[in-house]
């Protein structure tokens, strides 16, 4: 009865190392064309990172069983963590060359239960205020009728990085 799931990762130092090297944008968009390696946690939850913009990124995810909590739907940290990379993300893709950014916090509402039988979802992230020292964005979880099933805001600290 028991179940198994196995996954590959590329290396994540060649993505690490390219940071700051170009804009935050710039540094994004690489990642969607596929010329520098995706995320660990992405395969390892199985979400991309499918549009980026200025100010915009939008993740999704195919629920599945292995997202399940005890109670028979989605976890919450799998909701948070999609959230936390659509606002963090929208707020890396409006830092120029040499800049990075951390979250400082998340906050997030949990509205609607997801399930396998939910489909595909989409964090939509959204930047809505970028001083020069923190930036606050917010991130929904849409279901494919766009109804809202989750919502969270996140402050990010700015910080210049050391490029060599």
């Amino acid at each position: 009865m028991g179940r198994s799931r196995t996954y590959d990762w590329e290396d994540l130092t060649v993505s690490a190392a390219a940071v700051g090297h170009t804009t935050g944008l710039e540094f994004l968009r690489e990642l969607t064309g596929g010329r520098l390696p995706g995320p660990p946690i992405g395969a390892t939850l199985n979400f991309t990172l499918d549009e980026v913009d200025h100010g915009h990124a939008v993740f999704s995810l195919v629920p599945g069983e292995e997202h399940y909590n005890p109670i028979g739907s989605v976890h919450g940290g799998v909701y948070a963590t999609l959230l936390d990379s659509a606002a963090g993300c929208a707020v890396q893709s409006t830092l120029p060359r040499g800049m990075g950014y951390t979250s400082l916090d998340l906050t997030v509402k949990f509205l609607r239960p997801v399930t396998v039988g939910t489909g595909r979802v989409r964090a939509v992230g959204t930047v809505l205020s970028a001083g020069r020292r923190t930036a606050l964005a917010q991130a929904r979880l849409l279901d494919s009728a766009d109804r809202l099933l989750a919502h969270a805001t996140s402050t990010c600290m700015l910080f210049p990085l050391e490029v060599p």
